[in-house]
């Protein structure tokens, strides 16, 4: 038993530095541990600063107002229909000018020539084939050169007429380019929504103006509303028009604009307007009750107004960068080097 116990204790013994050494070896793994530069504990905010926020974000200063160009005065016979006129309004976009063209130069002189010249037959006839005249009806039931001539005249009218028709419905449907400014028309019962995507302009009403409002802005009564389409001279457009509840019709017969607003459909109408100037029309589709108080009034202002009409409103000029907005956490710590 004695024998026993010594060799325990001489085990013990034995084994005693190297569990010691290791004991040390572990407890100076663990202080390099805690001591490591990425591990050092932060020593306890203040109360102070414990009740400060994480980031401050420094709201940037409201942008000065810019004021509104004035409201421009239109002027007469130019956009608008004048008592006694019987031909097409002036026209001030490069397809209005060609249907112009077509509707003066082409299609009136040749109505007037076939509405002439059948008057003239008809008169000829009358008298040439009077009954006093020709007691003895004549047996005549056919004859090749005039069945010739009334049949390819006739096409090659049409002919001549449709090469620049076809023309014009071709550029009447061009899809707008891709600088164009974007407008979206809404067609309501009974008043008219606008807005400015690219700009960053929300939708806003246009109704038509009182008798008396419109007497004393110089405008003419039936065609003109509080707010008035604003748009660029110079400057390609992209009308995007809707409905939001029945058929309307968004029509100003100066610019050579007329398209359909139909719930459910978007239609595209470009153009350019040449001349700066206020051009008024109407919805062209019966639409209810108030159909006839629906007008429209374009007012084309010069780039450097219309940009200033679009700060104006809050909106942005086309290729200004949007705001950037200031982030609320703050930035990450850079990382400790080893």
């Amino acid at each position: 038993m004695k024998m026993v116990k010594s060799l325990v204790l001489a085990g013990l013994l034995a084994f005693a530095p190297a569990m010691a050494m290791g004991s040390q070896v572990l407890a100076q793994d663990n202080a390099a541990v805690a001591t490591a530069p990425g591990n050092i504990a932060a020593p306890a905010e203040s109360s102070a600063n414990a009740a400060a926020p994480a980031a401050v974000a420094v709201a940037p200063a409201p942008a000065a107002k810019v004021a509104a160009p004035p409201r421009m005065k239109p002027t007469l016979g130019i956009g608008m229909p004048m008592p006694g006129e019987y031909t097409l309004q002036k026209q001030f976009t490069a397809t209005g000018h060609t249907g112009r063209w077509l509707h003066d130069v082409m299609l009136v002189p040749i109505i007037f020539a076939i509405s002439i010249f059948v008057l003239i037959l008809m008169l000829y006839a009358m008298w040439k084939f009077r009954r006093s005249a020709n007691p003895i009806p004549s047996k005549t039931s056919h004859n090749t050169l005039i069945e010739v001539i009334w049949t390819v005249v006739p096409v090659v009218i049409l002919l001549l007429i449709a090469i620049p028709s076809i023309g014009l419905l071709a550029d009447q449907y061009k899809p707008a380019p891709k600088d164009a400014l974007t407008v979206k028309v809404t067609g309501y019962q009974w008043y008219w929504g606008y807005e400015y995507p690219d700009a960053g302009i929300p939708e806003f009403v246009s109704n038509m103006q009182t008798k008396e409002k419109a007497a004393a802005n110089g405008e003419p009564y039936l065609l003109s509303p509080d707010n008035r389409l604003v748009l660029p001279a110079g400057r390609p457009i992209k009308l995007i028009i809707t409905g939001a509840d029945v058929i309307h019709s968004f029509a100003v017969p100066s610019l050579w604009v007329k398209m359909d607003a139909v719930p459910g459909r978007l239609n595209e109408k470009s153009f350019t307007i040449e001349k700066p100037g206020v051009y008024y029309g109407q919805c062209s589709e019966l639409c209810g009750a108030r159909h006839g108080f629906m007008p429209i009034a374009v007012e084309a202002l010069p780039p450097a107004q219309f940009d200033q009409w679009v700060l104006s409103q809050g909106g942005k000029l086309p290729g200004a960068a949007a705001p950037v907005a200031q982030a609320a956490a703050p930035a990450a710590a850079p990382a400790a080097k080893l």
